[in-house]
């Protein structure tokens, strides 16, 4: 039997082997990580812009996060790659007076708005954000109540591992409550009531005696509570010891408005404003040479720190990190483009969306960023004697 060539049927191949335009010389080839030889968590996470998905959009958060933080890379041979200062550009036509001066200008950075929902102080990504306002890498922080209470909650009773699977309604007779597959005994909010009543108590004498300068905001209380728990395991102590401001514009969803609500028929009269909150806040926003938003999750804490961005024309900077997708049209699930149709990120601005759990990639971008810094500066040569 002899076989007979035919030719390839010329629309199949000409659909087929279409022929690529040229390759731009910057196009970054796909190239995971070589496990032959040895990985340092910083050679690893380096490696993730290359590797695709997700990871490379993690790869570009670690990017941006890096350019607008506020410390200095340092090595054990030499500074790697300063941070953006004003100093770095020219002295706009319009800039405010008290930034025109050289070294005022050579000491301001951008400033870093962090943003975070309540689960995620449930979760040990509290002691990540911990660091972050213990060694002052952010500037303020928008969350919401439970990221408030569960902070103290916690430096006075325990959080437990549980279960996705675990039974609610069992759950309910045993006075557990389910976060996720955590676990918070209903005992630690009862305490959480006996340690704040006491304060709510004072508060309250000290409006009425007129002790304070105008009535309690949010971020007041915050900065009360911080300095009343004494605590260095509170993200909160920190805030306070440092001064960075915490706002938080839904302060009464949540516990603190159980016991705000259960203080208002004990001891009536407790005034909080929330005007002067979105003053600073918005005021912050206006007043930053350069603004970059970090936020982990959605909902009230990411448009409020969106909102005020949109105050200066939008973010230079913006990392989101969540789950949400935006087909129902949610602000929650909504990629940074479209903030940039707001105005509250700037076109032309570097942003990345990471579609990931926060407590899976939160600990390896501050590993690769502000951690990491901190890490080469214990060990550079000048900081160590012999």
């Amino acid at each position: 039997m002899t076989s007979t060539t035919t030719p390839v049927p010329q629309q199949a191949a000409a659909a087929v082997l279409v022929h690529s335009a040229p390759i731009p010389s910057d196009a970054i080839p796909v190239q995971g990580p070589n496990f032959d030889h040895p990985q340092s968590l910083h050679s690893l996470l380096a490696s993730y812009q290359q590797i695709g998905f997700q990871a490379t959009s993690l790869g570009k958060a670690i990017h941006i996060v890096d350019k607008m933080a506020n410390s200095i890379h340092v090595s054990a041979h030499d500074l790697r790659q300063r941070k953006w200062r004003l100093s770095d550009e020219p002295v706009a036509p319009d800039e405010l007076p008290e930034f025109t001066d050289p070294s005022v200008r050579a000491q301001t950075r951008c400033t870093i708005m962090l943003g975070y929902t309540s689960n995620l102080i449930s979760s040990g990504l509290r002691e990540v954000i911990l660091h972050l306002v213990k060694h002052k890498h952010v500037h303020a922080i928008v969350t919401t109540a439970g990221g408030i209470e569960e902070d103290f909650i916690k430096c006075l009773k325990k959080t437990y591992i549980g279960d996705f699977s675990l039974d609610g309604a069992e759950l309910r007779r045993k006075g557990m409550n389910r976060i996720g597959n955590l676990v918070v005994p209903n005992d630690n909010y009862c305490a959480f009531e006996d340690w704040l009543t006491p304060i709510l108590d004072a508060m309250l004498a000290e409006q009425q005696n007129s002790l304070i300068d105008g009535p309690w905001s949010p971020s007041r209380i915050i900065h009360r509570l911080g300095k009343e728990i004494d605590n260095p395991e509170s993200v909160y102590y920190w805030a306070y010891k440092n001064d960075i401001p915490v706002f938080c514009p839904a302060l009464t969803d949540g516990s603190l408005g159980d016991m705000i609500f259960f203080h208002s028929f004990r001891n009536p009269g407790l005034i909080i404003d929330i005007v002067s909150d979105i003053r600073a806040l918005n005021n912050m926003a206006l007043r930053a040479r350069k603004a970059g938003m970090i936020i982990l999750g959605g909902g009230v804490c990411k448009h409020q720190i969106a909102n005020a961005m949109l105050m200066r024309n939008g973010a230079d900077f913006s990392v989101y990190i969540n789950t949400g997708q935006e087909f129902d049209g949610s602000d929650s699930g909504a990629r940074p483009d479209e903030a940039v149709s707001w105005g509250k990120i700037r076109a032309g601005a570097e942003s990345v969306k990471v579609f990931a759990d926060a407590t899976l990639v939160f600990p390896l971008l501050v590993a690769a960023t502000f951690a990491q810094d901190q890490w080469q500066e214990a060990t550079a040569p000048e900081n160590h004697t012999s």
